[in-house]
């Protein structure tokens, strides 16, 4: 794999999610501040998993004492499924959230300040750490078909007691509109979405095009295709994707 160098400057980024519909957008900022140009485009659609789908696993929601959640997706999902299954989750249920990112999207669903939630303050690794910390913890980790690899095998090597469960399917989206992905920048959010760009581009080579990748899955699943990832998040200095860009582009564009 070559070296991409951090000089070369860059102009266009490209964002493998939907554009933001409510509120200013996290990446704003970069517009403003470096003249980056920004694109948003969904690689993946999502597939929910009907309330009926779901109640054929059998699953009690309330027999777990514990929730780990790994994305933004899942939980929209979750708090869906329970509002169709008519489960409300109670007040002492415990969520251990991949990153704080993560974290503080439960504010939309839950009273944050009164529940139990917990996320690693730097890398995501951090919460395997907060994990071994409340192994005595039943958990419910809901998932789309691409589960969190890493995580359920550490689950299992530490005999903690858990049930995955799929809540939700991510589907390669047609990137037909896409005449090229010829960006300086592409930034990755799951593994899902690096499927989705070979499946559009199977010859896609990276060339000069920085990678950046939030999560450590999406970090390896980035690894593993050959590719080099340039920036990553979470981490101690960056927390989010937003901020490890904004300091890359810092450096490159000086």
């Amino acid at each position: 794999m070559a070296t991409r160098l951090p000089e070369l400057k860059v102009k266009s980024i490209l964002i493998t999610q939907p554009e933001p519909s409510e509120g200013r957008s996290p990446y704003a900022d970069l517009t403003e501040k470096y003249k980056v140009s920004v694109t948003f485009r969904a690689f993946v659609k999502v597939d929910p998993i009907s309330a009926k789908e779901f109640r054929r696993e059998k699953i009690n929601i309330l027999d777990y004492t514990a929730i780990i959640l790994t994305s933004r997706t899942a939980i929209e999902h979750l708090f869906r499924l329970c509002a169709e299954v008519r489960v409300e989750l109670p007040a002492d249920m415990k969520y251990f959230c991949i990153s704080e990112a993560v974290a503080l999207y439960l504010q939309k669903f839950i009273t944050y300040r009164k529940r139990k939630v917990f996320y690693p303050k730097g890398k995501e690794h951090e919460l395997f750490d907060i994990l071994l910390k409340h192994n005595t913890e039943n958990y419910l980790i809901p998932s789309s078909n691409i589960a969190h690899s890493e995580l359920l095998e550490f689950v299992k090597k530490h005999n903690i007691k858990f049930h995955q469960s799929m809540i939700y399917r991510t589907i390669s989206d047609d990137l037909s509109d896409l005449t090229h992905v010829n960006f300086d920048i592409i930034a990755f959010f799951s593994p899902s979405s690096l499927k989705s760009l070979f499946d559009n581009f199977p010859n896609f080579k990276q060339n000069n095009t920085r990678i950046a990748a939030f999560g450590a899955n999406t970090v390896q699943a980035l690894v593993d295709a050959g590719l080099t990832v340039n920036i990553e998040a979470p981490t101690a200095q960056a927390p989010s994707l937003k901020m490890a860009l904004e300091d890359y582009i810092k450096k490159a564009n000086k």
